[in-house]
């Protein structure tokens, strides 16, 4: 019996630099894959539908709710996220590893209904770059980069509960961080087992 995929959960505050990080992960290891989740926010510039998000609206998300469609979702920042149940299921049953770039609220619903899977969280430096790295984005008014601060402040304090935490001070080093610790997860005994015992007959 071939071991089921892998689930990557990793969240971050809002401009900790989650997102280009997952992105490297995914270019350095081919057979790793994103999870691309639904969302009601506009799409930024250069964001493409299917790719980065599934830009959807709120009733059609209204309606994957009532469905039961989502493995995890949850408003954020006046918006709706969700991870579909039927994306985790297949990656999982093809014995696929798949990256999920998602926020605390739907990591701890993910941790009641995956608890094998591997959760990682993301810390800036401090405070004070966390804001520059905000404003550097040129994306959010001044109103929403303080509202993002102050839900970071909540979301850091969540971390504790994580598998592993990394600390963004560096990009290289938290890459590097980030890479070990999914070659570790790979070669975890209770997931090689299954593929090589019927080699060994262990």
């Amino acid at each position: 019996m071939e071991r089921e995929g892998i689930l990557y959960i990793i969240s971050a505050p809002s401009g900790a630099g989650k997102t280009s990080l997952c992105n490297e992960l995914i270019d350095i290891f081919p057979d790793l894959r994103h999870s691309v989740s639904y969302t009601t926010r506009a799409a930024r510039p250069g964001e493409q539908h299917g790719k980065d998000y599934f830009f959807v609206s709120e009733q059609e998300f209204e309606s994957m709710v009532a469905g039961g469609g989502f493995a995890e979702w949850a408003r954020v920042h006046g918006n709706f996220y969700g991870t579909a149940v039927k994306t985790l299921e297949e990656y999982r049953s093809q014995g696929i590893d798949v990256v999920l770039d998602i926020d605390c609220q739907g990591a701890r619903q993910l941790k009641s209904r995956y608890s094998d899977a591997v959760y990682t969280f993301i810390l800036p430096p401090d405070y004070r770059e966390l804001r520059r790295r905000l404003k550097g984005r040129n994306s959010d008014t001044a109103e929403v980069i303080e509202q993002r601060l102050q839900v970071a402040v909540d979301e850091v304090k969540e971390s504790a509960w994580y598998d592993y935490l990394v600390v963004n001070d560096d990009f290289s080093r938290a890459l590097e961080a980030l890479k070990s610790i999914i070659i570790a997860e790979q070669c975890r005994t209770r997931r090689v087992l299954p593929s090589v015992s019927r080699v060994f007959d262990i």
